[in-house]
């Protein structure tokens, strides 16, 4: 969010100094001065959008963090593993499923669609292996 605000910051200095250049004043600036800060707007927005693809879902030892896009820091929802029944990604890799325990019809859906293409099947193989890990556990522990 921080980078996307100073993208568009920098980019309305930018057009601030060719709308400064465009009026009948003495002392006007040069236009190619306007190119000096849109480098580093576009360098905020493409931050902006890579932030905003990677940190959506992670698997950490504590259970499942899916980061909303806006207010990630108010609405972050944490699923520990204690209450997952069952996870996976559904095979056109768009949605993980996540069934909460103790109830069938309880589950969390997240779309996959900001994630990049190719980290998709990555996540696929960790929320299976950490799927096979639990069920060979609790096979192990009867």
């Amino acid at each position: 969010m921080h980078f996307a605000a100073a993208g568009i910051c920098l980019a309305a200095l930018a057009a601030g100094i060719l709308y400064v250049g465009w009026q009948r004043i003495e002392d006007r600036p040069a236009p190619w001065l306007a190119l000096l800060p849109l480098g580093p707007a576009l360098w905020c927005f493409w931050m902006a959008v890579r932030l905003a693809r990677h940190a959506y879902v992670l698997l950490s030892p504590l259970g499942i963090e899916i980061f909303p896009l806006f207010r990630a820091e108010e609405r972050l929802q944490l699923i520990p593993w204690s209450e997952v029944a069952h996870a996976g990604v559904d095979e056109a890799q768009q949605w993980l499923t996540i069934t909460l325990a103790g109830y069938e019809d309880a589950k969390v859906l997240v779309s996959l669609a900001p994630m990049d293409n190719r980290v998709r099947p990555l996540l696929a193989a960790a929320v299976d292996g950490v799927m096979a890990r639990r069920a060979a556990g609790s096979a192990g522990d009867s």
